[in-house]
């Protein structure tokens, strides 16, 4: 009986010589996405190696570590100094509630950072454990690719082994991107600001989308004076435009200085601390400076060139639908690939190349409805289109509703920050298109959201289903009335 090849062979002909390879897969690149490819494809039977950097809490060209950006110097050390800085407010609205707080409370940012590097190695140490159990060989090392089935591992040591591989799987990540303007060697990324040393008394961030205001409220939230420039009017480019106003308000409430319409044009050392120097003439003294201006996928010194895969202008591996790049054996998932960068993504392109490759059944990641949330303090979540995304998608008019109120929490602290709430929905169909929310809880709440959005949900089966009294969530349940109904920008047709 033949034997079933993968997907991109066909079946093997009766004494046909099958090539030999040291293993199936070759994984180079062990955070979530290729870990999740990694061992999922081990569980299809395939022999499988990754390789990884060497651990190190801050990245560089040589250093990395099992778990990836997402474990090890993205989402998870974030959400934990979030949490840190959350309490800070807290133990200000909770004299309203009859506990009696010193007015001097003392935060002691070592011991958070400390706890914080004990969780990402135990992390680490987690992921190393589920590749072994799933029978996936590790080693530690840099991978670059030399042949279309060929891996070559630079091991600690310097020293060079090459390994053969039915298919390659690239899963390197991104990397944080430094403007380039004089004095930028004395900015941070968000990879130094997990680890600094010191809090910052006085702290300037450059740039308006996840990471920026995300350290905005940590730093703001542990006492720190923050200013925050961005180049747009608002924060969050590419959320809805209500929302971002929301964000901007709440930042501002929390007493972050808001730079709008504002870049940075050069850093100076003093006596005093960082001279920053705006493009409007303004300077401002700082103890840190932080670049959060985007990310570049990690394929500097994987000698794709050399092998004939593409990359496109972002210098990020083009691919197909289903992860595969220009060389038939080799593929791509995750940051890399600079489609839809967040974690959860990965793990799906990683689950969907496993069962593509090995699983025996061809599948595509859908990218529609995917949730997400920035942890700024109070987050924001979404998913699905935004306001301004169904009005350019929609042929027809679109329905917004929306609700604006102080969450419960508040009216006894006094806390004046609201809550809003968004649903937009085609008014011909009657499908709710999409969701927002910022305010306390609303990644959480948003998960459920998505679930809704994923099956189709209508405004109607929305109306219909009961809310949780007293909570939040309810309101998303309880929106009868329509804001405002606006006309798509495209004519409606019956083509």
């Amino acid at each position: 009986m033949a034997r079933k090849m993968l997907i991109d062979g066909e079946l093997s002909k009766p004494g046909e010589e099958k090539a030999h390879y040291d293993f199936d897969l070759f994984v180079i690149g062990a955070g979530s996405g290729g870990v999740r490819a990694g061992r999922f494809s081990a569980q299809y039977g395939a022999k499988v190696a990754i390789c990884e950097l060497p651990f190190d809490p801050v990245s560089s060209e040589v250093t990395g570590g099992v778990g990836g950006t997402c474990v090890i110097r993205g989402c998870v050390p974030k959400k934990i100094l979030v949490y840190g800085a959350a309490y800070g407010p807290e133990l200000e609205d909770a004299r309203s509630y009859g506990w009696e707080v010193n007015d001097r409370v003392n935060f002691n940012w070592k011991k958070l950072l400390h706890k914080k590097t004990e969780e990402i190695v135990r992390l680490s140490g987690i992921y190393k454990r589920l590749l072994s159990n799933a029978g996936v060989k590790l080693f530690e090392g840099e991978g670059r690719v030399i042949g279309p089935n060929e891996v070559e591992l630079i091991q600690l040591d310097g020293t060079k082994i090459s390994y053969s591989a039915k298919h390659i799987l690239i899963a390197t990540g991104s990397r944080a991107h430094r403007p380039e303007i004089p004095g930028q060697e004395l900015a941070i990324t968000s990879d130094e600001a997990l680890s600094l040393e010191e809090l910052p008394k006085r702290a300037v961030i450059l740039g308006g989308g996840y990471i920026a205001v995300e350290f905005a409220s940590i730093w703001r939230g542990m006492g720190a004076a923050v200013d925050l420039c961005f180049r747009k009017e608002l924060p969050l480019r590419g959320f809805d435009d209500e929302m971002r106003a929301v964000v901007a308000r709440n930042l501002e409430g929390r007493g972050i200085t808001m730079h709008p319409c504002t870049t940075l044009t050069k850093l100076e050392k003093t006596e005093g601390g960082i001279e920053v120097h705006t493009d409007h003439g303004e300077v401002i003294l700082a103890d840190v400076v932080l670049f959060a201006t985007g990310r570049l996928p990690n394929t500097k010194r994987l000698n794709l060139d050399a092998v004939g895969v593409e990359l496109d202008k972002m210098k990020a591996v083009k691919v197909d639908e289903y992860s595969r790049t220009n060389v038939p054996s080799i593929w791509a998932i995750g940051d890399v690939t600079n489609r839809m960068n967040l974690t959860p993504v990965a793990l799906m392109e990683g689950t969907c190349f496993a069962k593509t490759v090995f699983g025996g059944k061809p599948t595509k990641p859908d990218y529609s409805y995917i949730p997400c949330a920035t942890f700024c303090i109070p987050p924001l979540s979404v998913v699905g289109l935004s306001e301004e995304q169904a009005i350019e998608q929609v042929n027809g008019e679109v329905s917004v509703y929306t609700s604006t109120f102080n969450p419960m929490k508040n009216t006894i602290s006094g806390r004046t920050e609201k809550s809003v709430m968004k649903l937009v929905v085609d008014a011909e169909t009657d499908k709710v298109l999409g969701a927002s929310m910022c305010g306390p809880d609303a990644p959480e709440i948003m998960q459920g959201i998505a679930v809704a959005l994923k099956c189709g949900a209508t405004k109607e089966q929305f109306d219909s289903t009961v809310g949780i009294h007293p909570s939040a969530a309810e309101e998303f349940v309880t929106m009868r009335s329509e804001m405002r109904r606006v006309s798509s920008n495209k004519p409606k047709t019956n083509l």
